[in-house]
């Protein structure tokens, strides 16, 4: 692997599968159009354990958090019609600059991908973990931050960053759903330069080859310990 690319943390692995904390920025496979600078999980996890890895299944550029890959061919094409069938559970962690009416909630608006695409279903759970009043914010359309776990129950394009738009509450750092202009100020303001504060947080699922029931935690992304310092759960 090249000294100038920084090894990826491992959260999980085996003979038959392997999960990483993707960072943001980093592409999970190589773009069609690939780009000098890019770096791509796929080849970085590759070079780094010295085996070629299968894609299972895709989490956006600007999205940290975990990340699973096959290293068995026959593990791997039943893992990734187990993502395609909706058998994994997965748990995103999202932070907003609003406050929910709810403290649970569901969302099923549908979701096209493009103006020519057909509109699918998409179905999403949320519920409101934590609020926060930051005193920087004050002038603001709000001073709260909040955090939001969201929980996908199909997997359409952008779904949980196009279900909160659609609640009014775009994710903090999301440029292309929260605007420009409002992602640069809350990003200066809160120390977190352009980053999208949406986290893969969790994977839970049966594995293929043992039958047992493997759960994959992702440790708290930094710039969500910074807008919740106090949070119990993030001194885990």
């Amino acid at each position: 692997m090249s000294d100038s690319t920084t090894p990826l943390n491992i959260l999980y692995q085996d003979e038959w599968i392997v999960a990483v904390d993707k960072p943001a920025g980093h592409l999970v496979h190589p773009a069609d159009s690939p780009q000098e600078g890019d770096q791509v999980t796929m080849k970085i996890l590759r070079d780094q354990i010295g085996h070629l890895v299968y894609s299972l299944h895709r989490i956006d550029r600007p999205t940290t958090g975990v990340l699973l890959f096959g290293i068995d061919q026959s593990v791997s094409k039943h893992l990734h019609q187990a993502f395609e069938n909706h058998e994994i559970e997965k748990t995103y962690w999202a932070v907003v600059n609003a406050t929910p009416n709810k403290s649970l909630w569901r969302c099923t608006e549908p979701i096209q991908k493009s103006e020519n695409s057909p509109i699918r279903d998409a179905d999403t759970s949320f519920k409101l973990l934590a609020t926060r009043e930051v005193e920087c914010l004050t002038g603001m359309e709000s001073s709260t931050l909040s955090l939001i776990e969201a929980r996908p129950h199909s997997g359409r394009y952008h779904q949980i960053r196009r279900h909160l738009l659609h609640a009014g509450m775009p994710i903090i750092g999301d440029y292309r759903y929260g605007g420009i202009d409002r992602c640069d100020l809350l990003g200066e303001k809160l120390g977190i330069g352009s980053r999208m504060l949406l986290q893969s947080k969790s994977l839970t699922f049966s594995h293929p080859f043992t039958g047992d029931t493997v759960s994959i935690q992702a440790p708290v992304d930094p710039c969500f310990k910074k807008c919740f310092p106090d949070h119990a759960s993030f001194a885990i």
